[in-house]
């Protein structure tokens, strides 16, 4: 059976010599989309025909109309025994290009925003690069709140974002591994490392990890992150986000890896540690008595987080005879006319705030603080009034709710959440046992979780104890030596001629 002259031109892997012919294998590709503009016109001495394609929107258009066209325009009547690689030297000159014989390259080079040169009689069409769409300025990033340190923050723009990387860290061996994922977005992502220093074995695993991505579109690094992370059952996050190049920049020469995702103002790094998500880079901008301080702060809130709530509702339920007496009368009196056991109170003031901070989370900023103010004080108050609540349990859930904001990192701060419930029923169900069975798990669980293979405790291990100094205090930056800020390279205690690193 024959084919039709459109099934052959849709199915064409190469251009050929006909100018009409190729637009309308383009035009059949993309479905001859409205956006998808043609510009037609000739050049050389023989008026040879030659077309302009790309799609309106995704390009720099003052690129393409002063310069690229000033360039056609100029060789209109030019002589040249070859005119395509006489417009090709001459284009190369002021913008990005390439040559591809491909229909599969052409079209793709449409779709990221970049312009295709096609002349009659060429089976050859120049690809480029005039993408420059419209993106938001560098600002500071909104998850990520420092006092002293860099006020900017990645944004959607791929090429920015690698930009800021390659501005502070100025290393030869920064090597930066293109990819892409998404069946129908065909989107890039960038493996950022330094060459020399990552571990060898970790970027391999990170590479074959990322080869297995199979979706159809990532529309933020999340995809990414729950894609290849090893646990997907565990509330506490195997892979790092961050909004902050500086974070980057400082894990990348600590032998991690970053990933970075087209269309998305977040980093991805790994692997991490326990402790990595209750750090900021603010630590290493201020004194080491004060950083100290706040990662000890830190690590409190993260076990007030926890088991405040859970601790109260055990000592009340009972283990009554462990609270002062002088308190426990106080509690006791607060509690008369109160309907709801204890677990029920808490669950009420949880739940309450789980949906607060949702609230406040989705509503634009100058609303959300209202809704913040009404929710926490009126609504609260009022309930206390009504004998819903007691005084006390709000107090206990405020204090727990404060605790978790001084948790750096949001996303391991939001998987607190489920753990916090957990400790709750527990220590409703069996008391003070319960909450220490609760804390045995969250232990054993926390031993054998791993990021990208490495252990998620692997800096409270024998073998590592020397890394605590960087971890649950911040020592003296003259003190840090590098190993404190390598903990992935396998020769991090020891030089290759057996001397120990400094």
């Amino acid at each position: 059976m024959v084919q039709s002259s459109n099934e052959k031109n849709n199915s064409r892997q190469y251009l050929d010599g006909q100018l009409d012919e190729n637009i309308a294998v383009i035009k059949k590709i993309l479905g001859n989309s409205a956006d998808l503009i043609i510009r037609k016109s000739r050049i050389g001495r023989l008026n040879h025909p030659f077309a302009l394609i790309y799609i309106k929107g995704l390009i720099n258009e003052d690129l393409l109309n002063k310069n690229i066209l000033k360039i056609l325009e100029l060789n209109r009547k030019h002589i040249h025994s070859n005119l395509f690689d006489h417009v090709y030297e001459e284009i190369l000159a002021i913008a990005e290009i390439n040559r591809s014989k491909e229909m599969k390259q052409v079209i793709k080079t449409l779709l990221a925003g970049d312009t295709v040169f096609l002349l009659e009689g060429e089976s050859e069409a120049a690809l480029i690069g005039t993408s420059g769409m419209e993106y938001r300025a560098l600002e500071e990033p909104q998850s990520e709140s420092v006092i002293r340190g860099s006020r900017v923050g990645f944004i959607e723009n791929f090429k920015i974002n690698l930009s800021l990387i390659r501005q502070e860290i100025k290393d030869p061996n920064l090597r930066v591994d293109m990819m892409e994922v998404g069946t129908h977005s065909n989107q890039k992502i960038a493996i950022c490392y330094i060459d020399g220093v990552v571990r060898e074995d970790l970027l391999q695993e990170v590479l074959r990890r990322v080869k297995t991505i199979d979706i159809d579109f990532a529309p933020d690094s999340g995809f990414i992150e729950q894609w290849i992370e090893d646990n997907l059952l565990s509330p506490f996050p195997q892979i790092l986000d961050t909004e902050r190049p500086d974070r980057v920049a400082f894990n990348i020469l600590r032998g991690k890896i970053a990933i970075i995702v087209e269309g998305s103002p977040f980093a991805l790094l790994m692997p991490i540690t326990f402790g990595d998500s209750l750090k900021s880079i603010e630590d290493y901008n201020q004194r080491w008595l004060i950083s100290s301080l706040l990662r000890l702060l830190r690590l409190f809130s993260f076990y007030m987080t926890i088991f405040l709530p859970a601790l109260y509702v055990a000592l009340i339920s009972y283990h009554p005879e462990l609270i002062p007496a002088q308190l426990l009368f106080t509690i006791t009196a607060a509690r008369e006319g109160i309907p709801f056991p204890s677990l029920i109170e808490a669950l009420i003031l949880v739940f309450f705030y789980e949906v607060l901070q949702e609230a406040g989370t989705r509503l634009p900023y100058k609303i959300s603080q209202t809704i913040g103010i009404v929710g926490g004080i009126v609504i609260g108050q009022l309930a206390v009034m009504a004998g819903i609540v007691t005084p006390i349990m709000v107090i206990v859930i405020s204090l727990t709710a404060i605790c978790a904001f001084t948790i750096p990192n949001y996303s391991f701060a939001i998987g607190l959440r489920i753990v916090r419930l957990a400790t709750i029923f527990a220590a409703a169900t069996l008391g003070l046992y319960g909450i220490i069975l609760v804390f045995i798990m969250i232990y054993v669980h926390l031993a054998n979780l791993k990021s990208i293979g490495v252990p998620y405790t692997q800096s409270f291990s024998p073998g590592n104890l020397w890394t605590l100094e960087n971890i649950v205090v911040r020592a003296p930056i003259t003190v840090l030596s590098k190993r404190s800020f390598q903990p992935f390279l396998k020769s991090n205690r020891k030089k290759k001629d057996g001397g120990s690193v400094k």
